[in-house]
C-alpha cells in the first residue's frame, strides 16, 4: 500500500508501481464480483419465469380436466417432463393418473401413481398416491397387491383412510374380525368418509 509519508510525487509513483503489479487482479476480483451479482440475478429471473411457467401450464391442465378435454393428457405429460422437479409435476402427474383410470387405462393410471410415491417430495401427497394405488389394484380383485402398497405406509394423517383401506382388504378376504376392527380404527382416527365407514362397521356388527 501507499506509505502516507511519502510526498505527493512519490505518492503517485508509488500508485502507479502498486497498480502495475496488483491491479490486474483488483479488476479481475471486480468483474467477478459483478458477474456474481449479475449472474444471480439472472438465475433467479429464470427460476421465476421457469415457475410462472410451470404454474400456466398446471392452470391449464386443471381445466383442461374438469372440461374432459382429451388433449389433457398430452398437457400433463408436457409438464411433468419439462417441470419434473417441481410440485406441479406431481399435481400433473395425479390427475394423469385420474384421466387414465376414467378412460380405462388402469395400468397406467397405477404407473402414474407409483411415479409420485417414488419422486414426489410431499408425504402428504405421495400417501394419496398410495392410497389410490392400493385401491385400484383392489377393485380389479389383486388383493394381496394392494396390501403390498400400504404394508409400510408412514402413520400419518392418513391413518384413518390406510384403515378403512385395510377393512375393505380383509373384507376381500373375508376376515370380518379383522375389517371391523380395521374400521374402528379408521373411526377413531377421523377417516375422510367417516359416514361411509360407519355404515361398513354396522353391517358387519349387525351380521354377527
Amino acid at each position: 500500500m501507499v506509505d502516507v509519508n511519502l510526498s505527493e510525487e512519490e505518492q503517485v509513483e508509488a500508485l502507479k508501481k502498486w497498480w502495475k503489479e496488483n491491479g490486474k487482479s483488483v479488476a479481475a476480483g471486480i468483474i467477478i464480483g459483478l458477474g456474481g451479482v449479475f449472474g444471480w440475478q439472472y438465475w433467479s429471473q429464470h427460476q421465476q419465469n421457469v415457475a410462472e411457467q410451470a404454474s400456466l401450464q398446471f392452470e391449464q391442465l386443471t381445466q383442461s380436466v374438469a372440461a374432459n378435454v382429451p388433449a389433457s393428457v398430452n398437457q400433463a405429460e408436457a409438464l411433468i417432463a419439462s417441470h419434473q422437479g417441481s410440485s406441479y409435476a406431481v399435481f400433473a402427474a395425479l390427475n394423469l393418473a385420474k384421466v387414465k383410470y376414467q378412460q380405462g387405462d388402469t395400468s397406467g393410471a397405477r404407473a402414474q401413481l407409483q411415479w409420485v410415491i417414488d419422486n414426489g417430495a410431499d408425504p402428504s401427497l405421495q400417501q394419496i398416491a398410495r392410497l389410490r394405488q392400493a385401491r385400484i389394484l383392489l377393485n380389479e380383485g389383486l388383493v394381496d397387491e394392494a396390501a403390498a402398497v400400504i404394508e409400510n405406509a408412514p402413520m400419518d394423517n392418513f391413518r384413518g383412510d390406510l384403515a378403512e383401506l385395510r377393512g375393505d382388504i380383509a373384507l376381500k378376504r373375508g376376515d370380518e374380525v379383522a375389517a371391523r376392527q380395521a374400521y374402528g380404527e379408521a373411526l377413531e382416527y377421523k377417516v375422510s368418509n367417516s359416514a361411509l365407514v360407519q355404515m361398513k362397521f354396522d353391517d358387519l356388527a349387525a351380521a354377527e
